[in-house]
């Protein structure tokens, strides 16, 4: 039987969600039923569809009491809204049911891995733990003996007010490991390794890795798996210092190459870089879906803007980034959309060796729910072009611009004209390959939302656009003389 908290959620969202005209929400990126969406949570394959379950505040656009939202999805890009999942309705989690993972079990149960956060009533402390609910997707109970793994699981000197955020895998013999996040009394993150039979009786292991000062502090939301014969370690941390063109989000996403020991207990990393170098992308979690494709998504947004942003009239805030496919090519982690966005592409638009100096219109290119394939090239091989710009989310005032200077090889996204507030983060920016003025772009826009893919998805760029959706023409501006070719596809 749900509890009186949780009813109360599904019965909010359910009237109030009719009130939000689709047209208000995200065509195809994930947008929370109602209210407020931060991480994406137990991202599963379940019962021949996709779950997705997500931090959530049905009651306001602000973060507070978390819950868990749910949505599936048979191809990932067209989600239908499940009544919410779980409430912050427990001694152990009564201060919210924070971010955490799924698997299904081997009697055809879904189980969620979440973290239980609750005050001491002494001090005010927030404690963390780690709980378990079992369900059919659809309905979850949670488990009797929560929370599962909880202070006195901790190595010495390791917090209990910041221990968090569990990730599942299971092992090919069945048994299954758990990585969480902790922080010790240096204020730097540690990844925690755990082990169970059932998923339900969990067993410390080791610290599978430490923050050792050279990324931020606490390490958040980790995802640990193995692709391309690597092993990968992708987590959040707070607090960052930018590293020349690496790490300029101060919370950000990370993404880690290595091996583990003989022992499979402990993460060497040789390899490092940032998983998304726009302004907003933090928390994605990945999963190995049917076909063995490694696919990740996260959270379209940032910390910092989320408070800022005025929410007057919103019914909603927060939306999830499209789903990529994962790769490993020369010691990085590529991305690509997901291959199922091309079955909906309409309305194909070509121009090839297109000369641009200066501002360019082109008849047919437009709209704010499109999939752009771009190439830019000098006009003459022995003279780089200057800039070159892509403007989109465009009208008379506002325009959001993406532009690459080939002489720094420095691509650039800038929202300063796009209507967010003055004090709001609103440029970003990478180093990108060296290609002689050569840059390929693929701009993936969907009414609130741009991500950018480059060059084959050795990088990946995203930001929330909050310019309203009647502003859609696209242009260009080349200072200097560039060719380009384009295809453009409505979604």
């Amino acid at each position: 039987m749900a509890s009186h908290k949780l009813l109360r959620a599904r019965e909010y969202e359910e009237k109030t969600a009719k009130l939000i005209p689709d047209a208000s929400r995200p065509k195809f990126h994930l947008s929370p039923c109602v209210g407020w969406m931060n991480d994406p949570n137990g991202f599963s394959w379940y019962k021949g569809e996709y779950h997705l379950f997500y931090q959530y505040n049905p009651y306001d656009t602000v973060w507070d009491s978390m819950h868990w939202g749910h949505a599936v999805s048979k191809d990932l890009l067209n989600w239908r809204y499940l009544p919410a999942a779980l409430a912050p309705d427990e001694s152990y989690d009564s201060f919210g049911c924070f971010s955490g993972c799924a698997v299904e079990l081997p009697t055809g149960e879904h189980l969620l891995m979440y973290t239980g956060s609750r005050k001491d009533g002494n001090t005010g402390e927030e404690i963390q733990t780690q709980c378990i609910a079992v369900g059919d997707g659809l309905n979850y109970k949670k488990y009797a003996r929560n929370p599962v793994l909880d202070e006195n699981i901790l190595p010495e000197g390791l917090s209990r007010s910041n221990f968090r955020d569990p990730k599942i895998w299971r092992e090919k013999d069945g048994s299954y490991r758990c990585v969480v996040s902790a922080c010790g009394q240096d204020n730097l993150g540690t990844i925690l390794l755990f082990s169970s039979k059932d998923g339900f009786e969990w067993k410390y292991e080791s610290v599978l890795v430490k923050n050792d000062g050279r990324f931020g502090l606490m390490w958040e939301c980790p995802d640990f798996f193995i692709l391309d014969g690597k092993h990968v370690l992708i987590t959040n941390p707070m607090d960052m210092i930018p590293d020349g063109y690496e790490y300029n989000n101060r919370n950000g996403t990370v993404c880690l190459i290595g091996e583990l020991d003989d022992e499979g207990k402990h993460f060497s990393y040789a390899y490092h870089h940032s998983v998304d170098y726009g302004i907003d992308f933090y928390a994605p979690q990945t999963i190995l879906a049917p076909d063995g494709r490694r696919i990740m998504t996260g959270w379209m947004q940032n910390w910092d803007n989320s408070r800022l942003i005025d929410r007057k009239g919103r019914q909603w805030f927060g939306q999830m980034s499209l789903p990529r496919e994962l790769s490993v090519r020369n010691n990085r982690l590529y991305q690509q959309p997901v291959r199922e966005l091309e079955q909906y592409r309409t309305n194909k638009v070509e121009y090839r060796h297109v000369f641009v100096e200066g501002e360019l219109f082109l008849k047919g290119i437009e709209g704010r729910t499109a999939d752009l394939e771009i190439t830019i090239r000098p006009a003459d091989t022995e003279r780089l072009y200057r800039k070159f710009e892509v403007n989109f989310a465009q009208d008379g005032q506002y325009r959001t611009v993406l532009s690459f200077c080939p002489h720094e090889s420095v691509l650039k996204m800038d929202l300063s004209f796009s209507g967010l507030d003055k004090v709001c983060v609103s440029q970003c920016q990478c180093k990108v390959s060296d290609r002689n003025g050569e840059l390929k772009l693929r701009i993936i826009l969907d009414r609130f939302s741009a991500e950018v893919f480059i060059n084959d998805g050795e990088q990946a760029m995203s930001v929330a656009v909050l310019t309203d959706v009647s502003a859609e023409k696209i242009s260009f501006n080349a200072v200097g003389e560039a060719i380009m070719d384009i295809i453009k596809y409505d979604l």
